[in-house]
């Protein structure tokens, strides 16, 4: 393995949304300093169940036809 090619890998704090702290591992920052979440899993909607927006694919393809219906790209 080469010398002096990896980063350094030290101990951080990361704080939660909600206040909490706790320790891990990583190559971000320096030795002791603090990772403040904006999103973790306590607040995302992806974990938290929340409702996510889902496009309206059939009204888009109606719209679509509606515009450009009589265009045809092949040959009759």
């Amino acid at each position: 393995m080469k010398k002096n090619i990896h980063p350094d890998y030290h101990m951080i704090k990361i704080q939660m949304t909600d206040g909490s702290t706790f320790e891990t591992r990583s190559t971000w920052g320096k030795e002791g300093d603090l990772m403040t979440l904006d999103i973790d899993p306590l607040a995302h909607p992806a974990w938290t169940g929340g409702t996510g927006r889902l496009l309206d694919a059939g009204g888009q393809v109606a719209r679509f036809n509606k515009r450009f219906g009589g265009l045809s790209l092949g040959k009759k």
